[in-house]
């Protein structure tokens, strides 16, 4: 007689994982859902509480954080991940990993060996994601390829027709060269990562059960892509298309992109920064010679060693206004550059820890 088996067939898929992060009444976030597979594993911590200085009823709101895992430290060849995060209206949520996301080495260059990740993120009108993760680190003859998809939701009607009801977004998506004390420098196969950021009004038409016929389509605000490739010939890096002769000696770069109503004040202190950098015949904020520093006002001391110490650490960096949201372009000739350079200035400027507590900068001290 054939065995019959009494359970339903599992239906989970390797490397699948889901967060929804719902509202119980009147107005308390919960993780409804948190479930993974292998390779990928999620940590929720117990939920934070944050005062809300903004408000003159010193109200709290609270914030959830979720650990990014994987087994093992990494991902080996053939692995994928596929995320999918959902946040319900007016809800925070911190995203974090206890460590940098290890790319091992694969067999060949050859896509079935490409180790891959997909992360899809629902943020419903007046929600805030806080991800700020440590970097990701290819080993030599590894392949990576990564997609983030943000769909921020929208209400057009907010605010008397001005939209401001709409969700936020603080996303950082950085690389390593690798293991530098192993001697390796950009010695992969290849590294692909791509952000996109769409403006989602049905999002919001979802909250109020409006036909699925009437839903707006998605804007594509941002798309940004970081594509790096060495030459590969019989499983050979060669020097065609080499990553390390285009790094001019950058051992870490990265992404920081910003949208909705949560980070503008961080958006615009990363422009303002970028604005007043030194130019050629420009002020610095460097002493002059036989001055005493103490002539600069506290912003100029600051920037004066953060300038200090930008030069030591080797950091390059940029930002950007990009269709309502601010993209920082960063590069260090160290991790630990990089990750003090981030760290600072969004320390300084202080509403992430305002809106998510200390706990959001934990991969960036």
């Amino acid at each position: 007689m054939a065995y019959k088996n009494p359970f339903a067939p599992s239906t989970s898929q390797p490397g699948r994982g889901e967060i929804d992060l719902a509202l119980l009444p009147p107005s308390t976030s919960v993780l409804k859902t948190l479930s993974y597979q292998y390779p990928l594993k999620l940590i929720a911590p117990d939920p934070a509480v944050v005062y809300d200085g903004s408000s003159s009823e010193h109200t709290t709101r609270t914030v959830h954080t979720v650990f990014l895992l994987t087994y093992g430290g990494g991902l080996v060849a053939g692995d994928t991940i596929d995320l999918h995060i959902k946040l319900a209206p007016t809800t925070r949520l911190v995203l974090l990993t206890q460590g940098s996301t290890k790319i091992f080495k694969a067999p060949s260059s050859a896509k079935e060996y490409r180790a891959g990740q997909t992360m899809t993120v629902d943020l419903s009108p007046g929600a805030a994601l806080c991800y700020l993760p440590d970097p990701v680190q290819p080993f030599s003859e590894s392949s990576f390829a990564q997609t983030q998809r943000y769909r921020l939701g929208f209400d057009s009607s907010a605010d008397g027709g001005t939209g401001q009801l709409a969700a936020s977004l603080c996303a950082l998506d950085w690389v390593s060269e690798g293991r530098s004390a192993r001697g390796e420098h950009w010695g992969f196969w290849s590294y692909v990562s791509r952000n996109e950021v769409y403006l989602s009004p049905s999002l919001f038409a979802s909250q109020t059960n409006e036909p699925a016929r009437l839903k707006p389509r998605d804007r594509l605000l941002v798309r940004d892509n970081i594509i790096l490739h060495n030459g590969v010939d019989g499983g050979t890096v060669t020097t065609a298309g080499d990553i390390l002769g285009r790094m001019d000696g950058l051992a870490a770069v990265g992404t920081l992109v910003l949208c909705g109503p949560v980070f503008v004040a961080l958006g615009a202190f990363f422009m303002d920064e970028f604005a007043d950098m030194p130019r050629i015949g420009a002020k610095t904020w460097a002493p002059a010679p036989g001055n005493s520093e103490s002539e600069l006002s506290e912003q100029e001391k600051w920037r004066a060693d953060r300038l200090r110490q930008e030069t030591e650490d080797g950091v390059l960096w940029t930002a950007a206004n990009v269709r309502c949201s601010v993209l920082v372009k960063v590069g260090a000739k160290s991790v630990e550059g990089a990750r003090r350079w981030l760290g600072g200035m969004i320390k300084r400027e202080g509403s992430i820890e305002r809106e998510f507590g200390e706990g959001a900068l934990l991969c960036l001290k």
